[in-house]
């Protein structure tokens, strides 16, 4: 059991360290305010999920549920 749970500590801590960065990465929101000109008409505007920025969004997602859920695991008295 103490290998399992050093296995998952490592792991929880490239989650947050992949998190971190992740969402340094990430643009502020507000870049959004083109929206009031028509700005959301555009092809960025309409593609913004296979851009960058939503490959980061959607990663941000992911890595943000698998800490919660493995802080969880961690905070189990299985490995006391």
């Amino acid at each position: 059991m103490e290998i399992l749970k050093m296995v998952l500590m490592i792991l929880f801590a490239i989650d947050c360290i992949a998190l971190t960065v992740i969402v340094l990465l990430q643009e502020g929101k507000s870049a959004g305010l083109g929206t009031i000109g028509g700005m959301a008409d555009t092809y960025w505007g309409q593609n913004k999920g296979r851009s960058m920025e939503g490959t980061l969004v959607k990663s941000t997602k992911f890595l943000a549920i698998l800490f919660v859920v493995l802080a969880a695991v961690l905070n189990l008295n299985v490995f006391a």
